[in-house]
Order: structure tokens, then sequence, then C-alpha cells
């Protein structure tokens, strides 16, 4: 079975699917940074949070399979539009976040507010029931006015709006 050549289409969407992939592995990497070497801890919305990206980058990767297989330009664009969706999903989540930070509204019940980590891993079935993340309220670091959640709002409307554009071009 011979693969059918590329086209301009597929090949601006190779560009944007391969864009897309190393963006997302790129910010969900610099949180997983933050929190292994920088010893930041996420509280449970920042876990969330990073859901779109775990899923994204595989989805990602089969957008990049399909152009480089030649795939109808079709499939290309609807991964790239389900990519785009999932990082507007994660802008909405970060939006969120954001404004439990800033106290607009309350955050879940499930962002607590003990910070200890347990030292005994004799005792870790006894503290999974007593020691929780941070709360999600206090924002562990802010960059240029900017909490992590906020900072996720912007690089999740960025990669929306460049799935959005890959998936026109490659039409």
């Amino acid at each position: 079975m011979a693969l059918a050549a590329t086209t301009p289409q597929t090949r601006k969407g190779l560009g944007y699917a391969v864009f897309m992939t190393v963006a997302m592995a790129a910010t969900v990497g610099s949180a997983l940074g933050f929190e292994h070497i920088g010893g930041y801890i996420p509280c449970a919305l920042c876990l969330l949070e990073r859901e779109p990206y775990y899923y994204g980058v595989p989805i990602g990767i089969l957008a990049i399979g399909a152009c480089v297989l030649s795939l109808p330009t079709w499939i290309v664009r609807l991964l790239l539009v389900i990519l785009g969706i999932m990082m507007l999903v994660g802008a909405g989540m970060g939006v969120y976040h954001s404004g439990v930070e800033w106290g607009f509204w309350p955050g879940p019940t499930a962002c607590g507010g003990s910070t200890a980590i347990t030292t005994n891993a004799g005792n870790l079935l006894g503290d999974l029931n007593t020691v929780h993340g941070p709360s999600c309220a206090d924002a562990a670091l802010r960059v240029l006015g900017l909490s992590f959640a906020g900072w996720n709002v912007v690089a999740s409307v960025f990669l929306a709006a460049v799935a959005f554009i890959g998936a026109k071009k490659a039409a």
C-alpha cells in the first residue's frame, strides 16, 4: 500500500501538530519541574489543570502521525480542533483557579490547607487520610502579577489559538 504524497495542507498541519505537541509537553513539563525540582507542591486545582496537557500530548502525537502517514486532512483538522477545545477547557480551569486565588469565589472543599509531606514511608497509608495539598486559594508564586494558574490561562489561550489556526490552514 503506497502512501499518498504529502500536500501543502498536510505539511502545514504537521508544523502546527508538532508545535502544539512540543509546546504542551514543555508547558506541563515546566509545571512538573517547578514541583519536583523547585519544591512547589501543587494544590488539587493545579493537578486538575494539568490534565488537558496530559491528554493533549498523545492527541498531538496522533495528529503528527496522521500528517506523516498522509491521512486525509480532515483527520488532522479534527485532531487540531480537539486540541484547541482541550486548551480552552484548560483556560477555563485556570480562570476558575485564578478567581479562587483572588478571592472572587470559593474554591472546592477538596483544596485543603496542610502542606506537610510524609517523611516516614511506614506511615504512608495513615498520612493519605490526614495530609492534604496546599490551599487552592494561596498562590505559591506570582511572576509579573500572575500565579501559575494565571500563566496557565495565558498558555492555554495561546495554544488554543494556534490549534484553531492550524486546523483552518490545514484545510
